[in-house]
């Protein structure tokens, strides 16, 4: 039983829900909740290391390395390399989209219906609590990919005077390319694309989150024609 807040099991813990360079370094990463335990033991990823409050460490102490609201019963260490790598054939490229509750949003859209993420650098981490959080445990089933890997068609997602997203055909492969959450896609992202596509929305609106983007295009490409 860990008794002491000093406990090199506790520290790690700590170093890795607030350092990315620390979750670099040492190749682990920190899952916090039920939840996001038992989606990892469902996609046969398993912990280095498992802290249950209450059997090996004290719920206190438990409680003060986590980031949650709400202190959680257990919290499991994992190897990154451990997770889902390569390109489906529906994927959506994120280009510097730096918000972990976008990426990891987008990463459970991606689950939803079949696709991949490939990320650039400059892309908040997968593995950032709020990523996972956001995930809702798609970060073990959905693969993931540098922003050069993915295939096929490259459409980019702009606010305005794309092409119609209902008019995109559904072959595939295909990439659905979504920019920064203010910045959007720089041009020379956009003019490397095959087509530029956007989603209707009203004249007074500026643009859609990205994440609320990412999903209604997969929606949109699924959706049987």
């Amino acid at each position: 039983m860990i008794t002491s807040a000093t406990n090199p099991k506790l520290r790690l813990v700590r170093r890795l829900l607030e350092s990315r360079r620390q979750r670099e370094k040492e190749g682990l990463f920190v899952c916090e909740g039920e939840d996001l335990v038992r989606a990892a033991e469902e996609a046969g990823v398993e912990p280095v290391e498992l802290l249950v409050a209450g059997e090996n460490v004290e719920a206190e102490l438990l409680a003060r390395v986590s980031t949650l609201a709400h202190p959680p019963r257990v919290i499991g260490i994992y190897r990154k390399e451990w997770l889902p790598r390569g390109v489906e054939p529906v994927c959506l490229a994120l280009w510097h989209v730096a918000d972990p509750g976008n990426v990891g949003t987008l990463l459970r859209s991606a689950d939803a219906f079949g696709a991949s993420l490939a990320l650039s650098p400059g892309c908040a981490d997968i593995t950032a609590p709020k990523a996972l959080r956001g995930s809702a445990g798609a970060v073990f089933r959905v693969p993931t990919a540098g922003f050069d890997d993915a295939q096929g068609r490259r459409i980019a997602l702009v606010a305005h005077e794309g092409r119609p997203l209902a008019r995109i055909e559904h072959e595939v492969p295909i990439t659905f390319v979504l920019g920064a959450e203010r910045e959007g896609l720089p041009d020379e992202i956009v003019a490397a694309c095959d087509e530029t596509a956007s989603i209707a929305i009203t004249p007074h609106a500026e643009s859609l989150n990205v994440a609320m983007a990412g999903t209604i295009a997969l929606y949109e490409f699924r959706r049987p024609g």
